[in-house]
């Protein structure tokens, strides 16, 4: 008796909490953007349902730094999509030294994002010949140039694309260019002063928060952290502010690869290695096997890869703390900076998105490969076959119907519920009136007894409710009619 009392109370104690922190706050407007559970946003609980992260599956090399100007150490990979080609950028280093005379920026482009080419684009001379892919050379910003697409609606045409690169002292330079290839220092002097700066340091422009955002690397008692500033014109930047730990533990995150997400882009997702120095996991006859560098004691530590996310401001979500990309069985990915993911997630096909991540770092085959994962498929509300359900904190959408991606198992499925914000639930719109959802579905509409449309509840607070059982939900939109 004492027991069921106990359950009782703490079952009594946990919705009162929950009441008491949704009822009070303001409803959360989605508008028309597409959801994803990468982080605590919309959930207000979940009752026998967990967030589960789902890794990326590993696929094809799809490049080698096998050129004279590239080699051992090249890095710091951006991929984006312009138009109908993909490119790739990335730093070019055959030696372990950073000077002038080592350190290029190339480009490789791709009509499918597997294939990818090197155009013979005779800007530079480097190795004794101008035939070669190089768009930067003698230049500082060689070591880490992060290019984009700049989405400003006020940008003009020859600053088309933008970027920003160089290390330490005395910080980040601008460039722009017309057409990605060509590019131009936009001043002399830094823009950026106040950190490291010694990875990729990601800027774009963002739509949601109508301004430039940065996010680049500092060093904070004595970690490898993320600073974020905000500019106006690319040119004049905001006093930095440090990301919050957000009670989570102070781990070196050597890069932080955050992008607006290709297809909720209020959403930026960000892929940063976690480094561990004086983490050793080969032995030396292992070491010596496989030729590990002897360079920066490439043998004493190791990395992998995380999945994390952030919605402007300070915000920063490691919801999952484990892997998202682990090292795996090959051995020369479990030495120094032998995972690294680029900047840039693109979508390669209607179901399918790829990333792509550098492998065996300061070894001969250092190369990059591709992973795919499920379009919006990093996170996902999973329940058990015996079942469960969750409920959204108060929103309101606009938009006239309710899409859903997920995944069921031929026994699971799912049924929505639209509640008032007080969570009683809408006549016509119970979890009674709703047609299952069974299947694998990227964009599936919610259907009830009486249709599709929910436009009349559009602009009001409401939550949902859904019940699934042995089913995965991956995100969720409202949007205009088909």
């Amino acid at each position: 008796m004492r027991q069921i009392h106990r359950s009782m109370v703490a079952a009594w104690i946990a919705v009162f909490l929950f009441t008491t922190m949704t009822q009070g706050a303001e409803p959360i407007d989605i508008g028309s953007r597409r959801e994803l559970f990468v982080d605590h946003h919309l959930i207000g609980s979940l009752d026998d349902v967990r967030l589960v992260l789902h890794r990326p599956e590993p696929r094809e090399i799809v490049f080698r730094f096998d050129q004279p100007w590239e080699g051992l150490y090249s890095g710091y990979e951006t991929v984006l999509q312009d138009g109908e080609t993909y490119r790739f950028y990335y730093r070019g280093m055959p030696e372990a030294k950073h000077d002038l005379d080592t350190e290029v920026t190339c480009v490789a482009e791709s009509k499918d994002g597997i294939h990818w080419t090197r155009p013979k684009l005779g800007i530079y001379e480097v190795h004794g010949t101008k035939a070669n892919n190089v768009v930067l050379a003698r230049n500082r910003g060689c070591h880490n140039l992060a290019p984009f697409i700049d989405t400003n609606p006020d940008c003009p045409a020859n600053q088309r694309y933008k970027a920003l690169g160089g290390t330490g002292s005395p910080g980040l330079l601008a460039f722009a260019s017309a057409d990605g290839l060509n590019w131009k220092q936009l001043q002399a002097d830094p823009v950026i002063t106040k950190g490291a700066f010694d990875s990729q340091n990601n800027a774009f422009w963002s739509a949601s928060e109508q301004q430039y955002v940065c996010y680049f690397r500092v060093f904070r008692e004595g970690t490898r952290w993320i600073a974020r500033t905000t500019s106006k014109d690319f040119i004049h930047w905001s006093e930095p502010i440090d990301l919050e730990l957000r009670g989570q533990p102070r781990e070196h995150l050597y890069t932080n690869q955050f992008d607006p997400y290709v297809r909720a882009p209020h959403i930026y997702l960000g892929l940063p290695t976690r480094y561990l120095p004086g983490r050793r996991v080969l032995t030396d006859d292992e070491a010596r096997r496989i030729g590990t560098p002897t360079k920066w004691n490439y043998v004493n530590d190791c990395t992998d890869i995380l999945l994390a996310s952030a919605r402007g401001g300070d915000n920063f979500q490691r919801t999952f703390m484990e892997a998202f990309v682990r090292p795996g069985e090959d051995l020369q990915n479990w030495t120094s900076r032998a995972n690294y993911a680029a900047r840039g997630i693109v979508q390669t096909g209607s179901r399918e998105l790829s990333l792509y991540v550098k492998h065996h770092s300061g070894y001969p085959s250092n190369h990059v490969r591709r992973y795919v994962i499920r379009a919006d498929g990093f996170a996902s509300v999973q329940a058990p076959y015996a079942g469960g359900e969750f409920i959204t904190k108060p929103f309101i959408f606009s938009g006239e119907k309710l899409s859903l991606n997920f995944a069921t198992s031929a026994v699971g499925g799912l049924f929505v519920e639209i509640q008032t914000a007080d969570e009683k639930p809408i006549e016509g719109f119970s979890h009674q009136d709703c047609r299952e959802l069974i299947g694998d579905r990227i964009d599936q509409t919610v259907t009830w007894k009486h249709g599709t449309d929910v436009s009349r509840l559009a602009g009001k607070p409401i939550r949902l409710r859904i019940v699934m059982k042995d089913a995965d939900l991956y995100s969720l939109q409202f949007s205009g009619s088909d």
